[in-house]
């Protein structure tokens, strides 16, 4: 296994103890910079999955368009977005997008 696959592992047990989006970014920002967002996952090519990793923290889906484009609640009422391995704090959906 490589490093980059390591790192992504560490990752994803760490998310499933995040409680918060504060959590959710310092848990990946740990590991690299963001790219556009406020925190970046690059290992959305493996196994494990980010969304998979906070549903056994105890989040719940707001909502799912695509498994590369979600919201999700943390117990603490905390949400993040996820679009395409970018992670934001909060609800990112638009207006827009919401109506659709």
């Amino acid at each position: 296994m490589t490093d980059f696959w390591q790192a992504v592992d560490a990752q994803i047990a760490e998310l499933g103890t995040a409680k918060d989006a504060d959590d959710v970014v310092n848990i990946l920002n740990a590991y690299g910079p963001p790219s556009s967002g406020d925190a970046f996952f690059g290992g959305s090519g493996g196994d494990a999955t980010v969304w998979g990793a906070l549903y056994q923290a105890g989040w719940s889906v707001v909502w799912m368009d695509a498994d590369y484009f979600w919201c999700m609640r943390s117990t603490t009422g905390s949400k993040v977005t996820y679009v395409e391995g970018d992670i934001y704090k909060g609800d990112s959906r638009t207006r827009a997008e919401a109506d659709r």
